[in-house]
């Protein structure tokens, strides 16, 4: 009888090891996908340490019809790199008989030159506060792949207003813009900085969600959802950058010039894949 019973618990372990092993196994054929568990590699990155814009990689923003571009300007003292920093400025215009535009901003972006999909970025940046000023860390489709804006989204890292102790962290597309689905899933987020130190301002993109942080730290996820209209992730595709110091508009309101000018000042931009 004894003998019976040492064969029966020794079986019953056997069978245990051999489901965990099987378990071991598939655990392994279903690990996290290599976006989670591969190191970040630098595929680009700008420090400013030439003595003028590198336009290998950079274009001066122009002058535009939309609501942030009232102002922009591709006068070059708008865009100054000094001590290993951009500079770009927000301030009165000083000569009316040339552009009768009221105030000028300075704005660069990689259109054409650089874009990525999917991957990681991050922007070392300070601001300065100014009742009207508008700066803005954002990206944008490279190539019309979905048609005329905002078929292809928009992504920005940050935005500013005034003088507020806050950013926003923001996703735009014809999902939410024009089907107003802004909360299914939430579609921005604010955290509180002191926009006047330098912050670093990030975005994880991966296939299936979009991660901002700031300073290192998650603050927001907007997720790629299914059975919802196609046109809610349209983030299949290389983005380009934009970097602007904007001032007006419908959102942050009128400019008020005796805090102009005011700056923001872009220390680094890196960019990494997996």
């Amino acid at each position: 009888m004894m003998r019976i019973m040492q064969q029966i618990i020794f079986g019953f372990l056997v069978f245990i090891a051999i489901i965990f092993t099987h378990c071991s196994q598939s655990q392994g054929a279903l690990k996290p996908s290599g976006e989670e568990i591969q190191p970040w590699q630098i595929i680009w990155e700008e420090n400013f340490d030439q003595s003028t814009l590198d336009t290998n990689y950079w274009n001066v923003i122009k002058r535009n019809t939309a609501d942030w571009g009232n102002y922009m300007s591709d006068s070059p003292d708008l865009i100054e790199i000094k001590d290993g920093f951009l500079f770009l400025k927000g301030r009165t215009n000083p000569d009316r008989s040339i552009d009768t535009a009221t105030y000028h901003t300075g704005g660069v972006n990689t259109k054409g030159k650089f874009a990525f999909q999917f991957g990681k970025i991050e922007l070392r940046v300070k601001l300065e506060n100014a009742t009207g000023a508008w700066p803005a860390l954002w990206m944008l489709a490279d190539q019309p792949k979905y048609g005329a804006y905002p078929r292809n989204g928009e992504i920005d890292l940050m935005e500013h207003l005034n003088y507020e102790q806050q950013i926003y962290q923001t996703v735009h597309s014809y999902y939410t813009l024009e089907l107003k689905q802004d909360n299914n899933p939430p579609h921005y987020a604010t955290t509180g900085v002191d926009p006047e130190e330098f912050n670093l301002y990030g975005l994880e993109w991966f296939s299936d969600k979009l991660v901002f942080t700031v300073n290192g730290q998650e603050t927001f996820i907007y997720p790629r959802w299914e059975n919802v209209d196609s046109s809610q992730w349209p983030f299949d595709q290389p983005f380009y950058l934009l970097v602007d110091m904007q001032l007006g508009g419908s959102w942050v309101g009128k400019v008020d010039p005796a805090d102009l000018p005011t700056h923001m000042i872009v220390d680094w931009i890196r960019v990494y894949q997996q």
